[in-house]
């Protein structure tokens, strides 16, 4: 138990977003996927996920963990088009309708609402992604049902304080998963390995290293004086104690940055490629697409797409 409490003591948390949404018509995103967690309450309605496409009951929640893709079905299954994140993030007005009557949230067929944030061990690791989750129910849990409902009515609202609450319910949010998690015995080998960041100071040591030179040189050599291993040994102690591998790691967290960048500067393409450690901006580009299936250019127009 003192390894999970150290787990959530060290988590940095933000809130990203959240929205009350009604479904226009009923589709299925093949490849759904955002680097945030994102909770989602289904009011009334359907929802399906994953490949067998378990049912989402009215009232159960559906967990989403950051980095991780997965197939998702709004509305009945069988019926609507078949499309991709892609898709989904150009057009989403066509198939979202977000609902900002604080009275009317939960009132509308086929609708739900979600909370989007991150949870870092550290402020360096992205928690959930790092257990390698699949996407996962919540049941029975009204708890947390409510504080997504707080999130989203106070996300609606300019009053003061709205900040400091959406962070405090973000926060009391993280915690109830890990407790559901815990409660449930999820993913228990996971959460044993991650416990493992708190054992090793040197391992921490790289964690705050490479966050805070993400735009320099992150060579295996370079780690290595940081943890104090040898060059040739520094890869293979990284997975040991994380299950991947340094240069892996150090890209998601390039890419995770540069989505950052993309949402909250004007910067350009080129400059946040810089930014975060590519010298050659078509490669950026590439590697970027590649990871997130859409292009860098697209997932700065992320945030006025999903404004609706």
């Amino acid at each position: 138990m003192e390894d999970y409490n150290k787990i959530i003591e060290s988590l940095g948390v933000r809130f990203i977003k959240a929205k009350n949404l009604v479904l226009q018509q009923p589709f299925t995103v093949r490849n759904y996927y955002d680097v945030g967690n994102n909770l989602i309450l289904l009011h009334k309605g359907s929802i399906f996920f994953g490949d067998e496409e378990q049912a989402v009951e009215e009232g159960e929640l559906l967990f989403i963990p950051g980095g991780r893709s997965t197939k998702v079905t709004y509305g009945p299954s069988g019926e609507g088009k078949s499309i991709t994140n892609d898709d989904l993030i150009t057009n989403r007005e066509k198939f979202f309708r977000s609902n900002n009557d604080l009275d009317l949230i939960g009132d509308a067929e086929e609708s739900h609402s979600y909370v989007s944030f991150e949870a870092k061990v550290f402020d360096s690791v992205n928690f959930f992604a790092s257990l390698d989750l699949p996407a996962f129910l919540i049941s029975n849990n009204t708890k947390l049902a409510n504080l997504v409902i707080k999130v989203v009515e106070e996300n609606m609202q300019e009053l003061p304080g709205k900040e400091r609450l959406i962070n405090l319910y973000t926060e009391q949010i993280v915690v109830e998963i890990v407790r559901h998690i815990l409660k449930n015995r999820m993913f228990v080998e996971q959460l044993a390995t991650n416990s493992t960041y708190f054992k090793d100071p040197r391992l921490i040591d790289l964690f705050n290293y490479i966050k805070e030179n993400l735009g320099g040189d992150l060579s295996n050599k370079v780690l290595s004086n940081v943890a104090n291993v040898s060059e040739d040994y520094v890869g293979q102690y990284f997975k040991m104690l994380t299950g991947i591998n340094p240069q892996d790691y150090i890209e998601y967290q390039r890419m995770e940055r540069a989505v950052f960048l993309l949402r909250t500067t004007k910067k350009s393409i080129r400059e946040i490629g810089k930014e975060v450690g590519y010298k050659d901006t078509a490669y950026f580009c590439r590697r970027f697409k590649m990871m997130f299936g859409i292009p860098a250019g697209k997932m700065r127009r992320r945030e006025s797409a999903m404004n609706i």
